[in-house]
Order: structure tokens, then sequence, then C-alpha cells
């Protein structure tokens, strides 16, 4: 198995970074289902910020229309298989304030339901022995099936917030095979580096 494997960014724009290995390993504060040196990227207006927080946002769930980033594109960072696609799955409001303390209350009985319904909708692209995992799809953005090939910077879907996530965001992994439950971690950078919590990545497209 491949100690660690090198990506694209999966997205243009403006992202920041959230949870990263670079910061502290696992990185999720958990091993669980193979996320030791996941990373998220949040999508951000060019001002390097997500959706104002408002005294509405304090209290109650917020629609997805207010992220910038809700419906962007998420783009291959591997040229390879796709092994598996899910895009069914409903995005719920985002949560911030108090409403995110309620929703963080639950997660006992997600994680506890599977590694599925903590990734929402998800691909899984295998390249050079290494299955590369997205997820937190948008409900009904995903453009692969299973068994299709593509190529750096074709686009898989776009960002949602289904699954496991309180605001749009891009969940990424690597891990050594399909089945997550009895999956190792593999470690991840991007173009060479690894970003660190907070760094605002800007992505050109895939030349």
């Amino acid at each position: 198995m491949p100690a660690s494997v090198d990506l694209a960014y999966p997205f243009k724009g403006r992202w920041r970074v959230q949870n990263s290995p670079a910061n502290r390993v696992p990185s999720h504060g958990t091993a669980l289902f193979a996320t030791a040196f996941a990373i998220d990227f949040v999508p951000v207006a060019e001002s390097g910020r997500t959706a104002p927080l408002t005294c509405a946002s304090l209290v109650k769930p917020e629609p997805l229309d207010r992220f910038p980033g809700f419906g962007r594109d998420i783009l291959a960072p591997i040229q390879g298989t796709v092994v598996a696609a899910h895009g069914s799955e409903s995005d719920h409001p985002a949560y911030r304030g108090f409403p995110s303390i309620r929703y963080a209350l639950t997660q006992r009985r997600r994680a506890a339901a599977g590694w599925a319904t903590l990734a929402g909708n998800h691909v899984f692209i295998e390249a050079r022995g290494v299955i590369v995992a997205l997820c937190h799809l948008k409900q009904g953005s995903v453009r692969v099936r299973i068994g299709q090939e593509v190529r750096i910077g074709d686009v898989l879907g776009q960002c949602g917030n289904s699954g496991n996530s309180t605001e749009p965001h891009v969940h990424v992994q690597a891990i050594d095979r399909p089945d997550v439950s009895k999956a190792r971690a593999v470690s991840l950078s991007f173009r060479g580096t690894a970003p660190r919590n907070g760094e605002i990545v800007l992505s050109a497209p895939a030349s």
C-alpha cells in the first residue's frame, strides 16, 4: 500500500482549510472509519469568509443558499476509476451557533449508523492502489458512475451539505480499500504540500 498520495485540489476558487492533518493526527479527532488523515475544505467568498454570522444564525438552522459555495463544482483530484458513486441523500440546513451544539449531540447516533451516514453523497476514485473519497456532495449532483474513468479536473458533482456536515464543504480522505470499515488511512497532500487549518486555498482550473 502506498504510504501517501499527492492530489490536485478538487475545486476551483477560494476554499478555507479545516481539520487538516498538517495540524494534528487524527485530523478529525478520531481514527474511526480511516479518517486519521482526512481534510475538509469550506468554500468561501472573495473576502475569505463563508456566510455572514447573524443573530438568526445563533438560534436556528440556516438555508443553504446563504452560503457562497453551495453548489460549486467538485472536481476529480486524481486520474483513476470511479468505484463508488452515491447521490440520493438529502442536503440538510446549516447548523452554526447553538443549533450546531444540538446537532453535535446527535453525532454518536449517526456514527453508529455507519460511514455512509456520515459521508452523505460521495464518490470514490481508485488510482495506483489508493481509494480517494470525496464526501458531503449535493443531492442529485453526482455526474459519474461506477466503472467510469476520470481525469484530473473532471466534474464529479457539487458541494453540498449531506451527511455529517454543519455547513457546505467537501471532505477528502484516502484509504487502502473500498470497504471503509476495514480500511486503513493513507496520508495525502495537495500539489506536494499539506495545507494548514485556516489557510485559504486559491485554486485555478486544472490545465
